[in-house]
């Protein structure tokens, strides 16, 4: 059988595409040709995933194509924008059809239900990695960034914290310590939050307007909210104990290894946003609307930096905050 070469794989990626009308020239030449709607603004997010570093080196083909598309939409959710086009940049050990196509198969799956188009790319020899271009759209004036939080401002997140960490502790990956009696059921619930997440392109779209600031969770809720406080130039207040966690997390971790797991263990891509203190009920119409849980888990005050504490009021800190790829491990 003859070992499929580069452009053997390039066809059969672009065998995938979705289609989309304003894609005026695709994957086959040397450059794409895009139409971009004259009342909006293009917004660009790129990121790369290696193996043993963005997800296990025994991940399934089909999870590793779903996250690498899922997190790079979650920035583009971050900032109110809606979905259209994507690049891919694919670093293969081999040619491998099997591999391939089961990557297509998650990778598809996810640009099929937010209607992106691939677009173009690139393939290459060399360690297993993954990088991913996003393009989207957003209105004039409406996109959502880090820098308007607030004096006054509450701090929301959406869905759960932790799931995603915990599937990592699960495999001895983190500082934290899991139970041994974990049955298969719940640790392949936790891993789903890990190998597929929900990038929450609905309710960003729903928050421009609204929100003052947002951005994923992507390297912890600490990490990321520090963010917030630095571009925005105030101090947030986190009430660790507020964060809110599913009934598989709460089954398996408690106390102190749960905080730690919500509060800078990552990999979840939520979104952490703040908004003013009467919109409260808004906010929580719009995500009962979407079908998207949200919590309130802090106050946005003048000052700077994160501060987090218990909801008894005792003060609550952690070494790490959240992940970096250029700091040593703990």
């Amino acid at each position: 059988m003859r070992t499929p070469g580069e452009f053997d794989l390039i066809e059969r990626i672009r065998r995938r595409v979705v289609a989309r009308g304003d894609v005026v020239l695709g994957i086959g030449d040397d450059a794409a040709l895009l139409a971009v709607p004259a009342d909006r603004q293009l917004v660009i997010a790129m990121d790369t995933l290696n193996a043993g570093v963005h997800f296990p080196h025994d991940t399934r083909a089909a999870d590793i194509g779903w996250k690498a598309l899922a997190v790079n939409l979650s920035d583009l959710a971050a900032m109110g924008a809606e979905p259209a086009w994507c690049t891919l940049s694919l670093s293969l050990p081999e040619a491998d059809d099997a591999w391939l196509d089961a990557f297509l198969d998650g990778f598809s799956e996810l640009a099929a239900m937010h209607h992106v188009a691939l677009v173009g790319g690139d393939t290459t020899r060399g360690p297993l990695s993954i990088c991913v271009t996003v393009h989207g759209f957003v209105e004039p004036g409406r996109a959502l960034r880090r820098d308007g939080a607030q004096a006054g401002d509450d701090v929301w997140v959406s869905g759960t914290l932790g799931d995603a960490a915990a599937s990592l502790a699960l495999r001895g990956i983190g500082s934290v310590n899991a139970p041994r009696d974990v049955s298969p059921e719940v640790a392949a619930a936790l891993a789903v939050r890990l190998d597929r997440p929900a990038p929450r392109i609905a309710l960003g779209r729903a928050l421009a307007g609204l929100a003052t600031a947002c951005i994923d969770v992507s390297d912890g809720l600490l990490a990321d909210a520090g963010h917030i406080s630095h571009a925005s130039g105030v101090a947030l207040a986190i009430d660790i104990d507020a964060l809110p966690a599913s009934d598989t997390l709460r089954d398996v971790f408690e106390g102190e290894a749960r905080r730690r797991l919500q509060a800078a263990g990552g990999d979840d891509y939520e979104l952490c946003f703040t908004a003013p203190a009467d919109a409260t009920e808004r906010v929580k119409t719009l995500a009962r609307e979407i079908g998207v849980g949200v919590a309130r888990v802090g106050r946005v005050g003048v000052g700077a930096g994160v501060v987090a504490s218990t909801s008894d009021g005792r003060a609550w800190s952690i070494a790490r905050t959240g992940f970096d790829h250029f700091m040593p491990s703990a």
